[in-house]
């Protein structure tokens, strides 16, 4: 397991471990976050890890209410040429019958196919 795993920048040990998104050595206690992995952190993905991409087809994967409104965006709602953007709400999209919106990634499935 440690072959795959970097040595320690910091006293080249090759004892190694990653938990969550860090590796960690334990001689001398230093963290950092792996090349490969900050690399890919500017992606977006959706609920399941799928990477999100302009154009792409979603569905919603539960209720969303509209702040401000009384309006809902129903589970299995299906959102055509999504835009990606920095921020909390980082897609920009158009929701049939309720207009331009912006949604977290985190609440969307994407569509294959």
């Amino acid at each position: 397991m440690t072959d795959t795993l970097p040595p320690c920048p910091e006293c080249s040990s090759s004892y190694v471990y990653q938990v969550d998104a860090l590796l960690n050595c334990p001689e001398c206690g230093h963290e950092w976050v792996p090349d490969n992995l900050a690399d890919t952190a500017s992606d977006v993905r959706d609920s399941v890890g799928n990477v999100l991409a302009d154009g792409d087809t979603v569905t919603v994967i539960k209720d969303l209410k509209v702040k401000g409104s009384s309006l809902v965006v129903k589970v299995g709602t299906k959102v055509r040429g999504i835009r990606l953007v920095d921020g909390d709400h980082d897609i920009d999209c158009k929701i049939p019958g309720m207009g331009q919106m912006s949604l977290k990634s985190q609440f969307v499935k994407k569509v294959s196919g």
